[in-house]
């Protein structure tokens, strides 16, 4: 099959009028000039690789679109693998978290771990390639024990490393974090105040957490699996992670913190959404900044897979290296440092993973092909009609 008249974004340059040839699921020829006759003819409109999301945090908001209100499990996959190919991802990192019981139900060690076996099982019928990002709140009691089981059973691709305690992390602007939980749990704040006091205190009582972050850790190196930091703050904190075998930093919170990480050899990565508005929902570091200062990696949908695009075709326009670099930060460069060689670029050789895509006031996704088939499309672009004899 060929695809004729894109603006192709590779990793290192853009083909302003190309054509890709798809041969068995996987990318056969590139050439730089339109072919006649194509399968499909994309009128000049771009073509990406297929995003690889790390994070996503969307699974328990299809299941639980408002609280209290629990929708079956497989209707919320089904829901969100299209979601998720009507916006470019064509790799999916469930980001499913394990914390203690005081988080709430959704969260639970019970609900969570049906949520991941249940996602494995439907695999072979959804659109997207999805994998599990397992997330441990450190202060998660049988936080090893629940890692062990699963890896056991080749269940996680990518474990991240969390403390969410007010007053440090993400939310060490506690200001700004109490505001947040004002408006989110629609509480007064004087009420706020005193849940981010009783959090604070249920994280005192917890005690030391290394024995839990030392354990998942050297449980993640013998099984093979990827191991992300999560909103690390100080410099102290990216060289413990650095030492403890993380590969990635999610989230840094300042400048200085994301520099660090990049010179330890970690990748960094942040939330498109962040890059696409500017500005961090924390108060935080902002993604554009972040790239701008060359310490950006990685986008990922964190909970707006439709962000990713206009985010790409933003930070293109700020920082160096064009749309490839951009275009990197959702594909080459999370597969990269997921492990994932077979895929992430527009390259002879590897997974007919792409994004048809156009420019516009607000950019506009048109259709996604994995692994050379077309599993959404809004009808604009779409196979050539054949012409009858």
């Amino acid at each position: 099959m060929w695809l004729s008249d894109f603006e192709i974004v590779l990793r290192d340059r853009v083909i302003e009028r190309g054509a890709v040839r798809i041969e068995d699921g996987l990318i056969a020829e590139i050439r730089d000039t339109p072919v006649p006759d194509a399968d499909i003819s994309g009128d000049g409109r771009l073509l990406l690789p297929g995003f690889v999301d790390m994070h996503g945090d969307m699974i328990e908001k299809e299941i639980e679109p408002r609280a209290n209100v629990r929708m079956p499990l497989e209707l919320g996959i089904y829901d969100l693998d299209k979601k998720l190919a009507a916006n470019g991802v064509t790799t999916a990192y469930a980001a499913l978290a394990f914390t203690p019981a005081t988080y709430g139900h959704v969260r639970s060690v019970e609900h969570t771990t049906v949520m991941i076996e249940t996602l494995g099982k439907m695999r072979d019928e959804l659109l997207v390639d999805h994998r599990v990002h397992a997330r441990f709140e450190i202060t998660f009691p049988s936080a090893v024990e629940v890692a062990e089981k699963l890896m056991a059973a080749g269940a996680l691709g990518l474990i991240s490393l969390m403390d969410h305690t007010p007053g440090q992390g993400q939310y060490r602007d506690l200001e700004i974090h109490t505001r947040n939980m004002a408006k989110a749990r629609k509480i007064d704040y004087a009420a706020a105040v005193e849940m981010v006091k009783e959090r604070m205190a249920q994280r005192e009582a917890h005690g030391d957490a290394t024995h839990v972050v030392t354990g998942l850790a050297e449980l993640a190196r013998d099984k093979g699996v990827s191991i992300a930091s999560h909103d690390d703050d100080t410099l102290e904190k990216v060289s413990l992670m650095h030492g403890l075998g993380v590969a990635i930093s999610e989230f840094p919170i300042t400048l200085e913190v994301a520099a660090e990480a990049r010179r330890l050899g970690l990748a960094t990565a942040m939330g498109a959404p962040n890059a696409l508005r500017g500005l961090s929902y924390s108060g935080n570091l902002s993604a554009r900044e972040a790239f701008a200062a060359g310490v950006l990696d990685i986008l990922a949908s964190d909970y707006h897979p439709s962000a990713i695009l206009p985010a790409v075709l933003a930070l293109a326009e700020i920082g160096n290296g064009g749309l490839p670099a951009a275009a990197a930060l959702a594909s080459a460069n999370p597969a990269a440092a997921l492990g994932l060689s077979d895929r992430g670029r527009i390259e002879e050789g590897l997974r007919a993973d792409l994004v048809i895509a156009e420019r516009g006031r607000m950019p506009r996704l048109r259709a996604t092909i994995r692994a050379g088939q077309q599993v959404w499309s809004d009808g604009v672009v779409g196979n050539r009609p054949k012409v009858a004899a």
